[in-house]
């Protein structure tokens, strides 16, 4: 018995196929079988609207379709940018903004209500906000160098998402994300050599939207900014320090040390010979916990103290981690100033 043939017995426009005895939904076309997509995209790719009604298709939102099996979710950031994507594109003017562009942009920082449900929706205040099942919807004033294009979608630039994210974030969050622009990258780790935005670009930003919400409170981020700090932790410690009143560090500044030797700690007191390095969960490594045998003598070496911190000390504002580095500190002859 030989098999049967479908395109044979098809049944043309019906959006299905049968092979005599079953009948099935009709293929999608490959670059929409697994993808959220459009009903406009699906009917120029010769879709019918009945396919459209049948057969392992969710309805997100009217005019959208989402394959049932394509397993989208936010925890993939090409998955989330897939699922904006349309929505950016079946009501014109639109882009992902707020908690949305905040992960497509792998932010740093704690967005509160970041991991509710729902896409983020900017549309021009000229006309009306988006209103849509699983959308939430915003308006404002767009330049066109604010809206980018990411893994296919629109989306806000990352200093417009910084601006837009300003209303729910607290002062030091936010200049937790404004470190994370300014850094200079490692060429040879990241594949980029210019740091995400510039301090003018951020001021400007703040410029030309002047009243809106948050602006007060991301103009003070600006003003705590620093260039130099490489994760979250270690621009909170550094807040953290300058709040107990001890003396503004050097940030990833390379310090040399005895025989010629130079070491890049997180933060660095050159006057008093205190280093401060925290330690993330990559420092669990059995190759990196050698490595960070060596760094340790090798500060022992110059007579440098070297402050230590893991993830418990950045805990209650990080009160144990200002213990230790204040009383490091006092060893070597700072003392406060009244």
């Amino acid at each position: 018995m030989t098999a049967a043939e479908p395109v044979d017995n098809s049944i043309p426009d019906s959006g299905f196929w049968h092979d005599g005895a079953m009948k099935y939904p009709s293929p999608l076309p490959e670059h929409l079988s697994a993808v959220p997509f459009t009903v406009h995209e699906a009917l120029d790719a010769g879709i019918s609207r009945d396919r459209l009604k049948i057969g392992g298709l969710e309805t997100p939102s009217r005019g959208i379709r989402v394959p049932s099996d394509d397993g989208s979710g936010p925890e993939c950031l090409m998955q989330l940018a897939q699922l904006a994507r349309p929505h950016t594109l079946v009501t014109r003017l639109s882009a992902a903004s707020h908690a949305t562009a905040f992960l497509l942009w792998e932010f740093p920082g704690f967005l509160p209500g970041a991991d509710r449900p729902g896409i983020h929706i900017s549309r021009p205040d000229a006309v009306t906000i988006a209103r849509r099942r699983g959308v939430v919807g915003h308006r404002g004033q767009f330049f066109p160098d604010e809206i980018v294009e990411l893994y296919g979608a629109f989306v806000t630039s990352r200093v417009r998402t910084w601006l837009d994210i300003a209303r729910r974030m607290s002062v030091d969050e936010l200049t937790v994300v404004a470190d994370h622009l300014l850094r200079h990258p490692r060429p040879e780790f990241e594949g980029r050599s210019a740091a995400h935005a510039t301090r003018e670009e951020l001021a400007d930003m703040l410029d030309r939207h002047k009243g809106t919400p948050g602006i007060r409170k991301a103009r003070l981020a600006l003003e705590q900014a620093r260039v130099g700090a490489d994760s979250a932790p270690e621009t909170r410690l550094r807040l953290a320090l300058a709040r107990r009143g001890l003396p503004d560090p050097d940030v990833n500044v390379p310090v040399a040390l005895a025989g010629g030797v130079v070491r890049q700690p997180d933060l660095a007191y050159p006057e008093f010979r205190v280093a401060v390095e925290y330690d993330g969960e990559g420092h669990s490594d059995p190759a990196q916990v050698l490595r960070d045998i060596n760094r340790d003598e090798d500060f022992a070496a110059a007579d440098w103290i070297l402050v230590r911190l893991g993830r418990t000390h950045m805990e209650n504002d990080a009160r144990a981690a200002v213990r230790k580095v204040r009383l490091a500190l006092l060893a070597r002859g700072w003392w406060p100033s009244e």
